[in-house]
């Protein structure tokens, strides 16, 4: 079986962060889907060991920044490869705290969404949490950030915990 097949399918990239304790976190996630349009509901995939995971379970609420194409890889790094046990990933970027109480990115952020959730499914290693959808707004217009663009041009890797990782 060839598992690079699973390559060819699509994706984003997105930071999915959420809020717990009046802390917050955020982590790269790829896999950020509408699943339906009345009422609006988007699922996201979170890796269980993932600290973001436990914020959204113990909150149930996160929030979807939309990453625009020319994203640097620093600051994808930093939401991507490096865990909010061990630094405060907000510390020197610009957010807004939204509706729900989660935290928004606006640096290098298209749109955002914010979502409480409403269905969770164990899918294994990871946690598909459906959520509805609260708020919303452009920030700006521009092309998004694909993850074939990321790993093609950008040359990014896929951290162990991405629900996309295959051992090389």
């Amino acid at each position: 079986m060839d598992k690079r097949a699973l390559y060819k399918i699509s994706y984003g990239l997105y930071i999915v962060s959420s809020v717990k304790e009046g802390k917050f976190n955020g982590q790269i996630a790829n896999t950020v889907f509408q699943v339906s349009s009345e009422p609006p509901k988007v699922a996201v995939c979170i890796n269980k060991e993932n600290l973001t995971h436990s914020f959204i379970e113990k909150s149930g609420v996160f929030s979807v920044s939309i990453l625009e194409k020319d994203v640097p890889m620093q600051f994808i790094g930093l939401f991507g490869f490096r865990s909010g046990r061990d630094v405060d990933k907000f510390a020197k970027v610009n957010y807004k705290t939204g509706g729900t109480g989660a935290p928004v990115i606006l640096d290098h952020t298209l749109a955002y969404m914010e979502f409480r959730v409403s269905i969770t499914a164990d899918v294994g290693t990871h946690t598909l949490f459906v959520g509805k959808l609260e708020n919303a707004e452009i920030i700006k217009e521009g092309e998004p950030m694909t993850y074939a663009y990321y790993h093609k041009v950008k040359k990014g890797k896929a951290p162990k915990t991405a629900p996309t990782y295959l051992k090389e």
